[in-house]
C-alpha cells in the first residue's frame, strides 16, 4: 500500500475493507429506499463508493481483495439461499416446467451467442471475450466458467455486476412497456436478464416473481458452469 493505506498491515487492511464495504452498502441501501432511482442501486453505488475510497487511499485491487475475498466467498451460500423461495413456490414451477426449459435454453443461447458476436465485432481479444462471455450468469458461476475456459474471473465478476445493475434497471422500464401479465414471465425476465440483481428487483414486484427469477438464475448458472467444465475438459 501507499499513502494512507500504507500504515495498515495485511490483517488490518482486510478488516478495514470488509467494514468499509459493509458500511457503504448499508448507506447505499438507505439512499436507494429514499430515492428509488435506477442509478441509486445499492450494488452500483457500493461498487462506485468502494472504488472512490480505494483511489483516495491509493489502494490497489489486491489491497482491497485482502478483505474483499472473504465477502466473495459468501456468494456461494447466498446463491444456495435462493432455494427457499423456490421451494415455497414449487407448484408454480411444476405447472410451467416446459416453458421454463424453453426460456432457459433461448435465454442462455442469446446471452452466450450475443456476447460472443458483439465482442468479436468490437475486436476484443480472445481472453477478454472469454471473460465477458458469462456476464449474464450470477457471479459464482461466471467466475468458475471464466476460470475453466481461460478467461479472467475478476473481469467476469465486474461484467456480471454491470449486467445485473443494467438489467434490473431496464427490467423495471420494460414492465411498464411490455404486456407481461404473468408472474412467471416477469420472473423469468429478471432472472435471465439480470441474475442476482434481477432476483432482488423481482422481489419488489412479487413473491412468485422472486421464486421464478431465483430458479432461472440458479439453473442458468448451473448450465453455464457445466459448459465451462466441458470446455476445460476438451482442451
Amino acid at each position: 500500500m501507499s499513502g494512507s493505506a500504507a500504515v495498515m498491515s495485511g490483517g488490518a487492511a482486510a478488516v478495514f475493507w470488509i467494514g468499509a464495504t459493509y458500511f457503504l452498502f448499508v448507506v447505499s441501501r438507505a439512499m436507494h429506499r429514499r430515492m428509488g432511482a435506477w442509478w441509486s442501486s445499492p450494488l452500483l453505488m457500493t461498487c462506485g463508493s468502494c472504488l472512490a475510497l480505494a483511489l483516495c487511499l491509493h489502494a490497489s485491487y489486491g489491497d482491497y481483495m485482502r478483505g474483499g475475498q472473504w465477502l466473495l466467498m459468501l456468494l456461494g451460500p447466498a446463491t444456495v439461499a435462493f432455494a427457499l423461495p423456490i421451494h415455497e413456490h414449487r407448484a408454480l414451477i411444476r405447472k410451467h416446467w416446459q416453458t421454463l426449459l424453453v426460456g432457459l435454453a433461448c435465454g442462455s443461447l442469446l446471452a452466450f451467442g450475443g456476447t460472443w458476436l458483439v465482442s468479436g465485432w468490437l475486436g476484443l481479444s480472445d481472453g477478454l471475450r472469454l471473460a465477458i462471455l458469462p456476464r449474464s450468469f450470477t457471479t459464482p458461476f461466471a467466475m468458475a466458467f471464466a476460470s475453466d475456459v481461460g478467461g479472467s474471473p475478476d473481469l467476469a465478476a465486474v461484467c456480471v455486476i454491470l449486467t445485473g445493475v443494467f438489467g434490473a434497471s431496464i427490467g423495471g422500464v420494460l414492465l411498464r412497456i411490455l404486456p407481461l401479465r404473468s408472474s412467471f414471465a416477469r420472473g423469468m425476465m429478471f432472472g435471465m436478464g439480470a441474475h442476482g440483481a434481477g432476483v432482488a428487483r423481482a422481489r419488489e414486484v412479487g413473491a412468485e416473481e422472486e421464486a421464478v427469477a431465483g430458479l432461472v438464475m440458479v439453473l442458468a448458472g448451473v448450465g453455464c458452469a457445466l459448459i465451462g467444465l466441458a470446455v476445460s475438459l476438451l482442451k
